[in-house]
């Protein structure tokens, strides 16, 4: 006969539906902080989203003071611990490299879903039913993106400046923006790479920054900038006709391959030591010489100096004009503006892998700054420079953001070539079908939908927050707008009321919100999968 089972104690039951519970209890907990730090970081930006967004100002560890209210920046630059609150740091940056303006706006959507799905959770819907319904919804964003989408003519400047104007409105040189923004245009196409029809390599546009004057000092170079000074020594500044070599050795006495010491005993043996050294470096120039060479830039090395006394002195003879310490990233972008081969050996110098120029002169940029200007290109590659000047560092630095989020619009066009109405429309489009269409859903996936309609709508509420108008009064004639078929109204700051954001020539390329509700709903699916940290 079997033994019978030992007789449980009820306390043991009791802890066990305990620990059952608790666990429970604790991955809720996990999740709710989650969600708390992720919506502190967004609710930190939110206010910079917008043509009335205010901006920030950042000092990190060492001192130095950052003003900006690009969101990859401000996230870059905070120092955010909680490694949730890291997750939507790294959204912004992905969405900088995507498509490199509405880093902001990624945020504050990311913030808003994670709001609504807390409120969800609060009524016991289960955090995976959650996250698919949101995967739904953002797949459903995008059809709905796609189909208000109104394809767009490359070839049409005029559309494509007030692309770039939109993007350089929430900037804090937006005043300078009749500037940029046709500079942002024209550096793109000359850059457009037929044989890759729909990318752009922003590599190819060298934006050089310089103190002094103001942004609208600013140029676009028909030829290339290089942001050195010239070696000097008696050598020309000035070079017509130049024939430009990019070396990739050093004119400098050898260095032997480990440490050793040459112990000299008498004049005799130092003399010849110098004189070697002499000759080693007369061949040198000699041979830049004969390749017909008048211009030499020299990449940076680090293993020995680029250039040295004797060898500058022999150059300046020869009236050649020097310029050292090209950066090795650049030298794939020089050799392609300037048409010359990198030569790695003074046997290669041949008069093949030289470029020409009509004139390299070395100008002046206000103070001891100078560069060096390189015009008449004969044979150059798909790339250019621009010389951005400001007042102080502060607007310099910002004006570099702020073109490269114009030149990344730009950018976004060619990948994608379609056009969105700009103010806050196209979210509110995408929340008005979502409810239509949450209304065919069954079960839980129907609130789930809602809410995430609902959270989207928090971009052009933001956007009347920020301008000083009443947030529920705008977006409520928003909402009725678009229920009426009218799905190019926005929130017009300016005017204070809402119009038709296509007449207003505010315009985004599609790629943008595309990529921002994606993005977004990703971010918001991965925090909510988590439910504990070890």
């Amino acid at each position: 006969m079997a033994p019978a089972a030992p007789a449980v104690p009820t306390a043991a039951v009791k802890s066990g539906r305990d620990s059952n519970f608790k666990d429970k209890e604790k991955s809720g907990s996990v999740r709710n902080s989650n969600i708390v730090a992720a919506k502190a970081v967004a609710d930190a930006v939110r206010t910079s989203l917008g043509p009335r967004g205010m901006d920030k100002m950042i000092q990190s560890g060492n001192g130095d003071v950052t003003i900006t209210n690009d969101g990859a920046t401000i996230l870059n630059q905070m120092s955010v611990i909680h490694p949730t609150a890291k997750m939507l740091v790294e959204l912004s940056k992905a969405q900088d490299i995507e498509a490199g303006d509405g880093t902001t706006t990624v945020v504050v959507i990311a913030g808003a879903l994670l709001d609504a799905a807390q409120k969800l959770l609060v009524k016991g819907i289960h955090p995976t039913a959650i996250s698919e319904s949101f995967q739904r919804a953002a797949s459903q964003a995008e059809v709905i993106l796609q189909n208000m989408a109104t394809p767009i003519d490359l070839a049409n400047d005029e559309l494509l400046v007030k692309l770039a104007t939109t993007s350089l409105n929430s900037k804090v040189v937006s005043q300078h923006s009749w500037l940029l923004a046709p500079m942002a245009v024209n550096a793109v196409k000359k850059v457009l790479d037929d044989s890759r029809p729909d990318n752009v390599d922003l590599k190819s546009i060298k934006i050089i920054k310089k103190m002094g004057d103001t942004v609208e000092e600013s140029e676009m170079i028909d030829g290339a900038l290089i942001d050195q000074k010239t070696m000097g020594r008696g050598g020309p500044t000035r070079v017509e006709k130049a024939k430009i070599a990019l070396i990739q050795f050093q004119l400098s006495a050898p260095k032997t391959d480990m440490e050793n010491q040459v112990i000299i005993s008498d004049y005799a043996q130092m003399d010849r030591a110098l004189k070697e050294e002499r000759q080693y470096l007369l061949d040198l120039c000699k041979q830049i010489k004969k390749s017909g060479c008048n211009v030499v830039l020299i990449q940076k090395s680090i293993l020995r100096d680029a250039v040295s006394e004797l060898s500058l002195h022999f150059l300046a003879k020869m009236k050649i004009m020097v310029v050292k310490d090209i950066e090795r990233d650049d030298i794939e972008f020089y050799s392609n503006i300037l048409g010359c081969r990198p030569v790695a050996s003074p046997d290669h110098m041949v008069p093949e892998s030289l470029g020409s120029a009509d004139l390299v002169e070395e100008i002046s940029t206000g103070g001891d700054g100078k560069v060096i200007k390189v015009t008449g290109i004969q044979s150059s590659g798909p790339a250019v420079s621009i010389l951005l000047r400001g007042s102080n560092k502060l607007v310099l630095e910002e004006a570099d953001r702020s073109l490269h989020d114009a030149l990344c619009v730009i950018r976004c066009l060619v990948k994608k070539r379609f056009l969105l109405p700009g103010g806050g429309a196209p979210e509110m489009e995408v929340a008005c079908r979502l409810r239509e269409k949450a209304n065919e859903r069954g079960g839980a996936e129907q609130y789930c939908w809602r809410a995430f309609a609902d959270a989207l709508e928090l971009v052009p509420y933001t956007l009347a927050e920020n301008a000083g108008l009443s947030p529920i009064h705008t977006v409520t004639e928003l909402r009725t707008q678009h229920a009426n078929g009218h799905a190019n109204f926005g929130v017009n700051v300016r005017k204070g009321f809402v119009t038709d954001m296509k007449e207003e020539n505010v315009v985004q390329p599609l790629l943008v919100s595309y990529n921002a509700i994606k993005q977004a709903a990703e971010c918001v699916r991965s925090i909510l999968k988590i439910d504990d940290i070890v």
